[in-house]
């Protein structure tokens, strides 16, 4: 049995990994809105900077011991967890956040970490708090949009998510591309995660300025938007790169990133090369988010919506999913960041178009 705590005690907000790219663009925008979030991490000097520099407070622990944690969770009633690769981290963390009675929150994007969630529904439920990973560019857009066609759609059997736009990456962001690439492209068919191979149902996709050739990614919806919509056939999409070579090519280039140290390899030099967007970049590049539902008899619906780069809906998304959290007196259990919010949540993303149906 898990123990309940008085949520009545708890009024913090922490942000753990708070010296990553997205966890330090959300801490200074945090502070902008008057907000007091703790500061948490295991990098001493970093976490320690950071929060000197905006006036927070700081705790230092790893993710070791997970009753060490849950005692530095006792006065936490939100975490929004930014320390990747979430596939090594979260699971202490949501461990942590069951024992101590904490509201949990991520910005993954790994279907792993989905599922580990997914498993945690009933301890959630039991402790009465809220599990909701992919706060993020991963998933808010295409969660909100699965949300927003499946209300079109009730009776959907298919459903194809996608989305284009300035993809620079953080360096958290390209170490767990790499790891991703590890494992292959995935979907979801007839309820079942399939690995498949990249040039599986290549396809033309108009995210809003003409078609462009697309393939699938093992993006986190393939769990997510199945846990919300039930929906048994899922694939997400981005536009093709790499041309033919590239599909004939990724066997090859999945098999070596199998490898632990090219892995290691890959990781060393994304930490030397990789930095992240800059405030321009991201203010220069929205993003297209599209998304299609088909049912038996063959009736199809699409729909678009534009919200800003990812780094900049990873940011908003952290501060709007924990300020909605620090109020919430709802059930305890897993959800995605939709279910818990609405749909409408992509569209009160600061810059965010509204959701319209367009031709399939």
């Amino acid at each position: 049995m898990v123990a309940k705590k008085k949520k009545t005690l708890k009024s913090q907000w922490m942000i753990y990994g708070a010296n990553g790219y997205s966890a330090q663009l959300a801490a200074e925008k945090a502070v902008t809105q008057g907000l007091t979030p703790i500061l948490a991490g295991r990098n001493k000097a970093a976490i320690q900077e950071i929060a000197s520099r905006l006036g927070l407070e700081a705790r230092i622990f790893d993710l070791s011991d997970v009753h060490a944690v849950a005692e530095q969770l006792e006065d936490v009633k939100v975490v929004s967890h930014c320390a990747g690769p979430f596939s090594a981290t979260a699971r202490a963390m949501m461990e942590a956040c069951i024992e101590a009675g904490t509201h949990y929150t991520d910005i993954t994007g790994e279907v792993s970490v989905f599922e580990t969630a997914q498993a945690f529904n009933g301890l959630a439920a039991k402790a009465d708090i809220v599990l909701c990973p992919g706060v993020g560019f991963d998933v808010i857009p295409t969660d909100c949009m699965a949300n927003y066609l499946q209300q079109a759609m009730p009776d959907a059997t298919e459903l194809n998510l996608a989305f284009a736009g300035n993809m620079s990456m953080s360096p958290g962001t390209a170490k767990t591309t790499v790891e991703g690439l590890g494992e292959g492209m995935k979907v979801r068919r007839d309820g079942k995660l399939v690995s498949v191979g990249r040039g599986y149902r290549m396809r033309e996709i108009d995210y809003g300025e003409g078609a462009m050739l697309s393939s699938v990614i093992p993006w986190g919806d393939i769990s997510t938007a199945f846990w919300q919509t039930k929906i048994p056939n899922i694939s997400v999409y981005t536009p093709h790169s790499g041309g033919k070579l590239g599909v004939y090519l990724f066997p090859v280039i999945k098999t070596l990133l199998k490898l632990g140290f090219v892995q290691s390899f890959a990781k060393r030099k994304i930490e030397e090369k990789v930095t992240g967007p800059d405030l321009s970049q991201r203010e220069s590049g929205m993003t297209q988010v599209w998304g299609e539902v088909k049912n038996n008899s063959g009736k199809t619906i699409a729909a678009r919506i534009t919200v800003p780069n990812g780094y900049t809906v990873t940011m908003d998304g952290i501060l709007m999913t924990a300020k909605y959290l620090m109020g919430y007196n709802g059930d305890g259990g897993c959800y995605t960041p939709s279910q818990i919010m609405g749909s409408e949540l992509a569209e009160q993303l600061p810059g965010a178009s509204k959701f319209s149906i367009v031709k399939a």
